[in-house]
């Protein structure tokens, strides 16, 4: 069954990069102008931070302090604070109506994402409430991944350019939202990865559960 409750909006001049970085290690680096972003590949010159360090590579060379800061940013994924699920429906309600995507579609997103945590990481690398990947925070004009407001607003922008992609196919959206648009092309519809089927299933129960009124 093919649902459209996404309805298409011309965001012109918009890039989507694959987010497939080689390894998981995060660095924040700092630019020419002062700001810093953030990334999965180190730029020489740019007094690089690791931040994160994947967990395939060695940890010999991250300091105890970094370690705890890693640390810190993942063991929330679960936390037990309920206000949490309401902390950030303003930024929700900015991304919305910014891109023109359902508050509770953005909101349903959120929730299997990041269980509304700003500050978790993955194991592949993906930052913050909408678990952006480096090259699609950077694509999306997102410097600080662990900031609510960029984040929410480059996940809902990101959302929006696949709505476009996909001509409003909500299944599809979200599908390629966990797999890449490239798979759902592919394979003409949702992969046939089981995390990418399950991923699916959460976000729509989600999604109709907080149209319908349901809370958290």
């Amino acid at each position: 069954m093919v649902f459209r409750h996404l309805a298409a909006l011309g965001m012109a001049g918009l890039i989507v990069v694959a987010a497939s970085p080689a390894h998981a290690d995060i660095y924040r680096c700092k630019r020419k102008d002062g700001t810093h972003h953030y990334t999965n590949i180190r730029e020489p010159g740019r007094g690089c931070q690791l931040v994160v360090r994947s967990s395939k590579r060695s940890r010999a060379a991250t300091s105890a302090k970094k370690q705890r800061a890693t640390r810190s940013r993942a063991s929330g994924a679960r936390s037990k604070d309920p206000a949490r699920y309401s902390r950030y429906s303003s930024l929700i309600d900015e991304a919305a109506q910014l891109y023109q995507l359902p508050h509770s579609f953005i909101r349903a997103v959120m929730r299997v994402e990041s269980d509304f945590n700003p500050q978790v990481v993955s194991r592949a690398g993906a930052m913050g409430l909408m678990q952006l990947m480096p090259k699609t925070a950077r694509s999306m004009g997102v410097s600080d991944p662990f900031d609510a407001r960029q984040n929410i607003l480059g996940g809902a922008r990101y959302l929006r350019i696949l709505a476009n992609r996909f001509k409003g196919d909500l299944v599809l959206t979200v599908a390629a939202y966990n797999a890449g648009e490239g798979a759902v092309q592919k394979h003409h519809g949702i992969p046939p990865y089981k995390e990418t089927q399950r991923y699916v299933r959460r976000v729509l129960k989600h999604y109709y559960a907080y149209r319908g009124g349901t809370t958290p």
